[in-house]
């Protein structure tokens, strides 16, 4: 009985036709005698089990995850043991539950068909980077652009060059069969998986006919994309959700209907025992209350996250399924596992399962029914893995008897590897891949594969069973009221709900965000409230009035700036998770919104009852709410304004840049800067279409109607004050009130009237114009959100496009001798020495003993190392292996002195001696996670390495010279121009290697899983010059998975670790294994002759899902051993050998190997580099100064001398310090970046913390002079600056404050990008910062009426004070002002008196000018005569300018003292 059977039997789509279309198929697997076990005993059992697991699961629950996560391993196992689990029993019964409940299956097989897939660009065609140049070049063309755009329909089309990166390719695979995909990288093999999963985004054309069960690729992905899924093989998830949360997240988005599950049992029961089965197949089940974590957020081990991915995807229950290198990261035995448990899920229900994997094992390559080889995109074989060794033998490749099946094959295709037999040649073997890909079809295996695609599209055309069961099955699978024509199990409403659950647990996990942002708002409100604090109902407090509306209005708005670098950080999640079928995109933008209401609902309510209550606003409880209600309405729609913005741009800058052309206009065009009468016609239209104008218009409606305002103090005119004592206390008849809407002779004043007459506002309009559009733009900006996250993708999953610098000279002629030496590379380089014994006596021996690792967890300690011991010798290459889970990483950390949080106790000593300040910058460690300036070509990245790295002394020749060495010993020669951030995973994972080798380590290099992610015979040559590496006197401790056997042998010791961080062996590991086997085998755990060691070892200690061998625990057994009191002793001997050298010079002793200096030269010329090529970083800065200064000056032009046009002149002025604030959030997400990468490199001492932190400050200076100047003379010609006396002298003062508050922006932003620990975080300081900065500058709130409190010390403090002391003294000194008529005061003077004898005297103390002296009726008092009568009450002095522009340039001192310090003294990387 063969496979077919299984694969086909659960179903009523079984028919005996299928079975004989090709009955050569899985000659290899024999599973037969299995199938009859399962297939009885499942039956017997089905019942029973369904009750004992119903118990189990229950119990298991309860102890797993209603554990608290102290009670879980961070990075160990499992505390107690439990019983093994059973997949293929548990599988086939509940399959066989289904059966007998009438539930339909899913059978799809997969035909192809002259399969071809195109990108862009021609032969040898190469993207290059793009640079400011670049940027400001198209900026420049951009009406061409735009032309083009229009007339482009009706000009002859021209089709883009393609190359071929897949070529035409075919084959069948039927349910229940498995495909291997083999190739070296490049070859094609993810762009195989990626069609046949159809994603097809990102490729220029995808050609040929795939079909599943007969349906073809586009129907597929309309109306079943779920079922065709693809796991990549970069691990992404949400970091801040459990393992759980994640996994039961998939689970509720695909829970079947009713019709699709067993009668009775509930969609909670159903998910809960399938999150229990793929937590137990995968042997996580101890993690399921840990966080996934990701490179910054501490959580499970890499290898559980590989494992989280793979159930994730599981969780689709897909029936096509496309695995690309899911066993990276993993050990051999849990990969091995994995494989077995797709092979049985795949015979079980059916599935049928692409995968392609590096460094398979054989044990792993027998499980699967048909092989694929791919060589430079061509299909060079397809057919049954046992016979395909055979054919490669046969065109007359050499037997390698000791290499496993996938890597040989693998070889054959590698110019570098593949050896021919005897007496054969390139001449006479095909070896081109055109020349393989002939081969292939001119062989039997080729007229097979032809023979059964005709056999099975016939099949599928005929007989229709498998695809109208397979719809069938998906309809039932639907939850109620879901289309069928919807892809998806759960009905978008379902699915709002599912993901509005995820995202409030998400904002509620994170603690410190929620404090932080209630803390701020709060604290904010309680800022505002304080300086606007009990207003008064008088015309004093009018004008405030608005001042604080406008301002609370606004800091609750721009709050909501943040959603945009929000909406982007969540974009490969969102589109991983989409293309699983979970959910569709317009269902996460509904979902943020109502999940984030709670939260921002409670925390604006607090901000405003605060605000309200505290400035004495109309206290009444309509008022409250009324206000309250525009308020978050306004935030709502300024929220689905930000967020849309966030969606329709495909980076932080392009994001800001839009933001900028948006936010200084609503700002200018709300009615508080300017009333709508008095804007310029030809941008009036603005207000319209600006929510803030509708929320400020209802909120000064709500408040004014309400209120009556008593005319007194400065308002009156003429009046007692500073000496004069002749006019009446109360507005008298001969006396004006300069209020809007007052009446003549009456001191008391409509709030309504006031509104009317000063800013044209009705208050009729509060309900029936301004709610009504308010709430209309919420509704615009949530349909804004749906439209553009479902139709315009600004994210794509596609192919991944390497993206190169150019070459300079010195950079051509190098990669030009790479060139010359890859092709000339006649003879394989055999890494072996000359078998003569190297004395290492002069170098330093490593050892560690008695090494334990605690971590704080709720509720106490959890220790991930216990009583380790080993030591690395000279000239030695030690593996640590274990499960995953185990510790390694947790045990090299310690070792390499990574780890910054937890306690470290026992004895890790050099030469017998403590570890000194140097030890980090003498070894090297090359990281799991590939953390790099993603800017820098690989020449830039290890050029960098070495330069700092290695010692100073060392010519700069030299570095290079050795440099371009492990370019080419890293077969990166290709790449050499390549940005790092279009990397591969493979190609990264080799520059994270050659990194390391760059600073040639004197003492020791740690490497942590070096062959992950790279094919078998790039993990070949890796270790063949690890061990060159370890013959030169270098020694190396290294993790590693998956070793093949021969890999295995080149290490010369091993240290071994079982779950809990506990040691299992640390030894020799000798010849073919030998003194390992020897140890194994004498505890109990033979190992087989034709088993791989490395595999065999982690079953034997139970790493896996199957149980340990023996009953005796391995840690137990290594410490009676006679081995362990060996290992003792030998660091007892080495200790005292090495105490009795002399000890070396402390005076030689440094943290750094290069000098101060050196470094910042090093690192500034990086920076540079970096941001000359993030063209839209830099554009956005420009485009930000002068698009705000451009657009201010459009609304200000050319300035006059009236009283109005001096208000708007201090305006244009305050304006400057809005920039900063604008700026700050662009400059923080960059330096966060940053950081992340210096985080990585300081670990190795590359460079000082105080070189980091002046680096990214000088990098940004030559920008931010630029921007000022382009600032600056956007700002004084255009709005007719320098008519005062001090003149153009004085825009020459203007400029130098510009630059200073340019400087000062900046180093601000990047203070606070310094002291936070994410951008999140970052953002949320932007708007109190900016509020208290220039609310207490002595403007916004004139300086004679701000509360004492404040006078006395923050309005001192506040660095925008010195701004516009100096700005506005310059500009104002000396400039004559003559009011226009509607601003004149006027009133009557005393009969027989003239305007000069009444109000004269006035006019002495106060200033200011009567316009017509001699009249005796009417007289016209003008506030101002001259620009310093306005600023001196408010505390300003023109002789104080350069005191103050200098105070200014201190407090861009102090925030770089400030950014300095934070950067050594806070990492925020707990490791």
């Amino acid at each position: 009985m063969q496979r077919d059977s299984l694969g086909a039997s659960p179903g009523p789509s079984a028919t005996p036709t299928l079975l004989e279309i090709d009955d050569s198929r899985r000659s290899e697997v024999d599973v037969s005698r299995a199938e009859a076990e399962f297939n009885s005993f499942a039956r017997e059992l089905a019942e029973e089990s369904k009750l004992e697991r119903a118990e189990s699961l229950k119990s298991h629950r309860h102890d797993t995850y209603g554990k608290k996560s102290s009670d879980t391993d961070i990075e160990g196992g499992l505390d107690d043991e439990e019983a093994p689990f059973d997949l293929r029993e548990y599988l086939s019964s509940s399959n066989d539950r289904n059966q007998a409940a009438g539930l339909m299956h899913k059978h799809v097989g997969v035909t192809w068909e002259n399969l071809q897939v195109d990108v862009f660009g021609g032969v040898n065609f190469k993207i290059y980077q793009r640079t400011f140049a670049n940027a400001l070049l198209e900026f420049i063309m951009l009406p061409y652009v735009w032309l083009m755009t229009l007339i482009g329909p009706l000009l002859p089309k021209k089709s883009l060059p393609t190359t071929t990166i897949l070529h035409k390719s075919s084959g069948v695979l039927k349910p229940g069969e498995m495909c291997l995909i083999l190739g070296c990288p490049g070859s094609g093999c993810t762009t195989f998986l990626k069609t046949i999963a159809n994603q097809r985004q990102g490729y220029g054309a995808v050609t040929g006919d795939v079909r599943y069960a007969g349906i073809d690729a586009d129907e597929m992905a309309k109306y079943y994309k779920g079922e065709v899924v693809y796991n990549q093989e970069d691990d992404i998830h949400i970091a801040t959700l459990t393992v759980a949360q994640t996994l039961a997240f998939a689970l509720s988005t695909k829970t079947p209907g009713k019709a699709a599950r067993l009668p009775g049992q509930r969609g909670k029961h159903f998910n809960e025992e399938v999150l229990n089965m793929l937590l137990r197949m995968l042997n996580i089940q101890h993690t399921a209350q840990t966080l996934v974590g990701n490179e910054f957020v501490r959580g499970v081990s890499g290898g559980e996250r590989k494992r989280v991915s793979i159930a994730e995807m599981m969780a689709t229950r897909a029936r096509v399924q496309c695995w690309d290198n899911s066993t990276r990261g993993l050990d051999a035995s849990t990969a091995l596992d994995f494989c077995k448990s797709l092979r049985v899920m795949t015979d079980v229900l059916g599935q049928t399962t692409f995968v392609t994997l590096y460094q398979a094992g054989e044990g792993i390559y027998d499980l699967f029914d048909k092989v694929m080889v791919l060589d430079g995109g061509r299909q060079v074989f397809y057919g049954p893995p046992g016979e395909a060794r055979a054919y490669f033998e046969n065109l007359g490749y050499n037997k390698l008897p000791r290499q496993s099946t996938a890597d040989y094959l693998t070889g054959c295709t590698d110019e570098n590897e593949r050896q021919f037999a005897p007496g054969r040649s390139a001449l006479s073997v095909p070896s081109t891949p055109e020349a393989l890909e002939q081969a292939f079809q001119d062989s039997k295996y080729g007229g097979d594969l032809r023979h059964s695609l005709e056999d099975y599209k016939l099949f599928m055309e005929t007989e229709r069973a498998d695809q109208e069961t397979f719809r069938a099955a998906v309809a039932a699978d639907k939850k109620k009221g879901v289309s069928h024509k919807s892809p998806y199990t759960l009905g978008f409403f379902g699915q709002v709900r599912v993901l509005t659950k995820r995202t409030f647990r998400l904002k509620l996990q994170d603690r410190f965000q929620l404090i932080t942002s209630y803390g701020l708002a709060w604290i904010l409100a309680i800022v505002i409230g304080a300086a606007f604090y009990n207003l008064p109902l008088t015309s004093a407090g009018a004008f405030t009035r608005g001042s604080v509306i406008f301002v609370a209005m606004l800091m609750s708005c721009l709050d909501a700036f943040g959603e945009m670098p929000l909406m982007m950080l969540g974009r490969p999640i969102m589109h991983k998770q989409t293309a699983y079928g979970f959910f569709r995109p317009g269902a996460v933008a509904l979902a943020n919104t109502l999940a984030d209401i709670p939260f921002s609902a409670s925390r604006i309510l607090v901000y405003n009852i605060i605000v309200y209550f505290m400035s004495h606003l109309a206290r009444s409880a309509g008022g409250f709410f009324t206000f309250h209600l525009f308020t978050y309405a306004a935030f709502l729609a300024m929220q689905g304004f930000f967020r849309t913005l966030g969606l329709l741009c495909t980076n932080f800058d392009s994001a800001f840049r839009v933001a900028t052309m948006f936010v200084p206009n609503m700002i200018s065009y709300a009615g508080y800067i300017i009333p709508s009468f008095e804007m310029k016609r030809w941008l009036f239209w603005i207000t319209y279409i600006n929510p803030l104008y509708y929320a400020f218009s209802g909120c000064m409606e709500n408040e004014f109607m309400r209120i009556q305002l008593t005319c007194d103090g400065a308002s009156v005119a003429p009046r007692n004050g500073l000496g004069v004592n002749e006019y009446p206390d109360n507005l008298g008849s001969n006396q004006a009130c300069t209020l809007f809407g007052s009446e003549t002779g009456q001191s008391i004043v409509k709030g309504s009237n006031y509104l009317s007459v000063g800013y044209q506002y009705n208050v009729a309009d509060l309900w029936r114009r301004n709610l009504v559009v308010l709430i209309a733009f919420i509704f615009i900006f949530q349909i804004s959100q749906l439209v553009v996250i479902e139709y315009y993708q600004s994210y794509f999953g596609g192919s991944s496009v390497m993206i190169f610098a150019k070459e300079t000279d010195e950079t051509k002629k190098r990669n030009e001798e790479l060139r010359e030496r890859k092709a000339n590379k006649s003879e394989k380089e055999q890494y072996i020495t000359d078998g003569k014994e190297q004395d290492f006596s002069h170098k330093r021996v490593f050892t560690w003993e008695n090494l334990n690792y605690h971590v704080p967890v709720p509720g106490g300690q959890r220790r991930l190392l216990h009583d380790v011991l080993g030591y690395v010798k000279p000239g030695t290459l030690t593996a640590l292996m274990g499960a995953s889970g185990a510790g390694k990483t947790t045990c090299l950390d310690v070792l390499a002195q990574r780890k910054n949080i937890g306690v470290i106790s026992g004895d890790i000593l050099v030469e017998g001696r403590p570890i000194d300040s140097d030890f980090a910058r003498g070894t090297a460690y090359a990281e799991q996670m590939d953390v790099h300036e993603g800017t820098a070509t690989v020449r830039e990245a290890m050029r960098f390495s070495a330069y700092l790295r290695q010692p100073f002394s060392v010519p700069q020749e030299e570095k290079d010279a050795y440099v371009e060495e492990m370019i080419e010993l890293l077969e990166l020669q290709d790449l050499s121009e390549a940005l790092v951030y279009s990397l591969s995973v493979e190609a990264r994972k080799r520059l994270t290697i050659g990194v390391e080798l760059a600073s040639k380590p004197e003492l020791l290099l740690f490497l942590d899983e070096p062959t992950s992610g790279l094919d078998s015979q790039s993990a070949w040559n890796l270790v063949r010059f690890l061990r060159k590496l370890a013959d030169g006197g270098q020694a190396i401790l290294c993790t590693i998975h998956q070793p093949s056997s021969l890999l295995f042998e080149s290490f010369d010791r091993l240290l071994l670790l079982e779950r809990g961080g506990e040691t299992v062996y640390f030894g020799d590991i000798g010849p073919d294994s030998r003194v390992l086997r020897d140890y194994f085998a004498r505890n109990g755990a033979e190992c087989p002759s034709n088993v791989n060691p490395a595999e065999f070892m982690l079953e034997a200690i139970g790493a896996g899902v199957t149980p340990r061998i023996g009953n005796s625990d391995w840690k137990d057994i290594w410490l009676d051993s006679p081995e362990y009191q060996q290992a003792k002793q030998e660091i007892e001997v080495m200790k005292a050998e090495a105490l009795k050298k002399p000890v070396p010079e402390k005076s030689s002793v440094s943290t750094y190997a290069t000098p101060f200096l050196y470094q910042l030269k090093t690192v500034v010329v990086r920076n540079n580099l970096a941001i000359w090529r993030s063209p839209d970083y830099v554009f956005t800065r420009f485009f930000i100064h002068v698009f705000i200064s451009l657009f201010v000056s459009l609304t200000l032009l050319q300035l006059g001398n009236s009283v109005r046009d001096l208000q708007y002149r201090v305006f244009g002025i305050f304006w400057v310090t809005v920039v900063p604030a604008i700026l700050m959030s662009a400059i923080e997400p960059l330096f966060i970046f940053n950081r992340a990468t210096f985080i990585r490199e300081a670990s190795s001492r590359i460079y000082s913390p105080y070189v980091f932190a002046i680096g990214q400050l000088l990098g940004e200076i030559p920008n931010s002079l630029l921007c000022a100047v382009l600032y600056w003379t956007l700002m004084v010609w255009p709005m007719g600056f320098g008519k005062g006396s001090a003149g153009t002298a004085g825009n020459g003062f203007q400029l130098l404050m510009v630059i200073f508050v340019e400087l000062f922006g900046v180093s601000l932003g990047q203070m606070i990008g310094a002291l936070s620990p994410s951008i999140q975080i970052a953002v949320l300081f932007n708007p109190f910062l900016g509020l208290v900065l220039t609310t207490f500058a002595g403007v916004t709130i004139p300086f004679p009426t701000m509360a004492k409190f404040w006078r006395s010390w923050l309005y001192q403090l506040t660095p925008y004070t010195r701004v516009l002391a100096a700005m506005l003294s310059t500009e104002l000194h000396g400039l004559v002002i003559r009011c226009q008529s509607d601003e004149f005061a006027i009133f009557n003077p005393p009969s027989g008196q003239t305007c000069q004898q009444w109000a004269g005297d006035f006019v002495n103390a106060n200033g200011g000018y009567l316009n017509n002296p001699n009249a005796t009726t009417s007289c016209q008092y003008c506030q101002y005569s001259v620009g310093d009568e306005y600023y001196t009450p408010l505390n300003i002095s023109f002789d104080n300018r350069w005191r103050d522009a200098f105070i200014l340039f201190a407090y861009f001192i102090f925030n770089m003292f400030v950014t300095i310090l934070a950067s050594r003294f806070l990492r925020f990387a707990k490791r």
